[in-house]
């Protein structure tokens, strides 16, 4: 009689990889693939009893996944939501007359009410720390007469000025959200502070509204209202009124900004500001997977210039960017360059130079953690000096290498070590059980395998000599390599047909015969095999695609 599956089982197998099948494979597939695991896993074939279990097992496993995939309504919630989401509360109410599309939308649905329950008990915290320090004295010293003054024979290095803001964010209902912010700034022993309280509406998926009231102790009251709106699928338009009470009187404000897709990756701003600054902006930004560009001109008073920057962005794992930019206006000329570089899950840290007439040279540090930004403007020398340049570059880059070097990367290697040991022990349980059905597996195939090198072998087809999944490590680590790769010569020959092996682009873990050795870390297949009597050798990362035999796999032995 067929034993029942346990919930755990059904919540960790990937039943497209199980199959060994793509996730578009038609229903032709999908049974041909069934078929060729009953006739491997049916339990009639064993007359072991102990077989004879394990196979009962993998049989109903194999038929569970069929199961799922073989009707399109439970094979698009599958898809969306694996082998949880058929045992949602309401699969029951939708119709089964619906089409997979339709079935998709509705849980998609649910989804996104359950995640807006989840928003309005949460906040968004933001924050930003910025400490201007005064460093001129390195560079811009006074004359030798005045050395005599006490304390002159160091450098004086200051902090001028300090700003410091936050805000969080409450939901209130769906389309309702308050949101409360301050800021404290000092410069040069003067400062003050603000607090204001905003409502954001929704109104509709076109556009939302927001009122903002806000105070402080250098300035009165302020009312504002902010407005945005989707004019066109490409097109939209936000406007900004405010009122600043004060002891001059009202000072009225107004900000409207048109923008338009100019195609997939390229926006175009008109900016027409109106008040204490007045000013027209017209902009273009062009943001692609590796660059981003941005030209603007702004006409106004008291300030106008023209700006160009460009920002490439490196394809690495640390998301590495490097920027410049030319402004230049009514207040002079100002070049700035620059990189960030992710130091962490959840830290960038960049460093920008600028170099100015008539500001001189500053030095840029801004580390951003989450949602908090921490910055760092260093005003080095009101002189535009050759030293002070070259310093300002190289300086933050010998430091970002060294601590990189001594402190960052070690930190983040012990940082992944404790989250892998914290991942193998809790899933340790569960990778003993994959192990052990991956054996049993490995024993029900034996007969099949046999038959399958023996009608192979007679038309010098395609034999698998060795199989190996895991992680590779170097020579000098023979001794971990038993515990990270696994010998899966066995399942491998068993999915041979008709001297072809086909394996889909799913993790190769999910495989019948096949175990995870090294959770959560890299994983590749190497297959050494013999087709035409001739031998050949290929290594597959874990979720790629593998068709064998093929030419460039060809060994080549004339050395």
């Amino acid at each position: 009689m067929a034993t029942a599956l346990s919930e755990e089982e059904l919540d960790n197998e990937d039943y497209y990889s199980l199959l060994n099948v793509r996730r578009e494979a038609s229903s032709e597939e999908l049974k041909a693939a069934y078929r060729r695991l009953c006739m491997l896993y049916h339990p009639d074939k064993h007359r072991d009893p102990e077989l004879k279990l394990q196979a009962e097992r993998l049989f109903n496993l194999v038929h569970q996944a069929y199961e799922v995939l073989s009707d399109p309504q439970t094979r698009a919630i599958y898809d969306i939501y694996g082998k949880r989401g058929l045992e949602m509360e309401g699969w029951e109410v939708v119709e089964r007359r619906r089409t997979p599309a339709e079935i998709r939308e509705e849980f998609e649905r649910l989804q996104r009410e359950r995640e807006e329950r989840r928003l309005q008990q949460r906040t968004n915290p933001k924050g930003t720390i910025s400490v201007g320090i005064d460093a001129t004295d390195l560079f811009d010293r006074y004359e030798e007469e005045y050395e005599d003054v006490s304390g002159s024979g160091f450098p004086q290095i200051e902090i001028n000025k300090m700003h410091i803001s936050q805000s969080i964010e409450a939901p209130l209902t769906a389309s309702d959200t308050a949101i409360l912010s301050g800021s404290l700034s000092t410069q040069n022993g003067n400062g003050g502070g603000s607090i204001n309280f905003a409502l954001r509406r929704v109104t509709s998926a076109k556009g939302w509204g927001e009122l903002e009231f806000g105070a402080g102790d250098l300035q009165g009251p302020l009312f504002g209202l902010k407005l945005f709106r989707n004019l066109t699928p490409r097109c939209f338009v936000t406007t900004n009124c405010a009122l600043q009470f004060s002891s001059r009187g009202i000072r009225p404000g107004l900000t409207t900004v048109l923008a338009r897709n100019l195609d997939k990756n390229t926006v175009g701003y008109l900016q027409w500001r109106w008040g204490i600054q007045s000013a027209m902006n017209t902009s273009i930004v062009r943001d692609t997977k590796t660059s981003h560009f941005t030209v603007a001109l702004q006409l106004g008073i008291p300030h106008s210039f023209a700006l160009i920057s460009y920002q490439h962005k490196f394809q690495d794992d640390d998301q590495t960017r490097v920027k410049g930019s030319l402004k230049a206006g009514f207040f002079g000329t100002v070049v700035e360059y620059g990189a960030e570089r992710k130091i962490s899950r959840h830290s960038v840290l960049g460093a920008a130079v600028s170099v100015g007439v008539p500001q001189g040279v500053s030095l840029k540090v801004k580390l951003n953690r989450a949602s908090q930004t921490y910055f760092f403007p260093i005003h080095l020398t009101d002189q535009l000096l050759p030293s002070a340049v070259f310093y300002a570059t190289v300086g933050p880059l010998v430091l970002y290498f060294a601590l990189h070097r001594l402190v960052i990367g070690p930190y983040l290697r012990a940082q992944k070590e404790k989250e892998l040991e914290k991942q193998r022990e809790s899933t340790a349980t569960d990778i003993l059980q994959k192990k052990q059905e991956a054996e049993a597996a490995v024993q029900l195939m034996q007969e099949s395998v046999r038959r399958i090198i023996e009608a192979e072998e007679s038309r010098m087809g395609l034999i698998i000599v060795n199989a190996w999944y895991g992680k590779f490590v170097n020579d000098k680590s023979k001794k971990s390599e038993k515990v990270k790769v696994i010998d899966v010569t066995v399942p491998l020959q068993c999915l041979v047909k008709d001297s072809k092996l086909i394996l889909t682009e799913a993790s190769k873990a999910g495989l019948p015969g096949f175990y995870d050795p090294c959770v959560g870390e890299e994983k590749n297949l190497k297959v050494l095999y013999q087709f035409r009597g001739v031998l050949h050798q290929v290594m597959a990362l874990d979720s790629e695609t593998l068709r064998i035999p093929k030419q460039s796999h060809r060994i080549d032995t004339d050395g």
